[in-house]
């Protein structure tokens, strides 16, 4: 998944009970709408289903604010889990930059509180950009917050 281009921040289904975006700034507030159904549609309720559309806010508001202003985001059911990837083609950053728990005076936050609001939070660095990958089960509820998994090289 790449980054947004000019004109196409449209939002689409790629298979029933998937929905594939790409977006900018202007689109975040729509798309959040549309995960927080999609989200209800697949059995999240409560402070579940607010805590994984807050999650994935933040990663969208993230992917704009440093990874280039673009993004696309994958929202799919997979397996009992709901799982949705956002990918930016920015800068990147180092890994582990953020994984620890310090928190920055101001901002800073984003990855740290989705890792506390889902089930789990997996980074992928590329040449460039960076893809993040969050899961919530919608089996049962499980504690949330196991924390910052990072990809297994392929």
């Amino acid at each position: 998944m790449g980054g947004a281009r000019d004109g196409d921040s449209a939002l689409s289904s790629a298979a029933p009970g998937a929905l594939m975006a790409s977006f900018t700034a202007t689109d975040i507030s729509a798309l959040r709408h549309r995960v927080a159904r999609l989200a209800a549609g697949n059995g999240l309720h409560g402070d579940r289903l607010d805590d994984f559309v807050l999650a994935v806010y933040e990663i969208l508001t993230n992917a704009v604010r440093h990874g280039g202003g673009t993004g696309s985001m994958r929202l799919e059911h997979l397996d009992g889990d709901l799982v949705c990837q956002v990918d930016d083609d920015g800068p990147g950053f180092s890994p582990g930059a953020r994984a620890d728990n310090a928190v920055p005076r101001t901002g800073g936050r984003g990855l740290r509180l989705a890792r506390e609001l889902t089930d789990s939070l997996t980074i992928t660095h590329r040449a460039p950009g960076t893809s993040i990958q969050l899961r919530t089960s919608t089996r049962h509820p499980l504690p949330t917050g196991q924390g910052i998994r990072p990809a297994t090289p392929s």
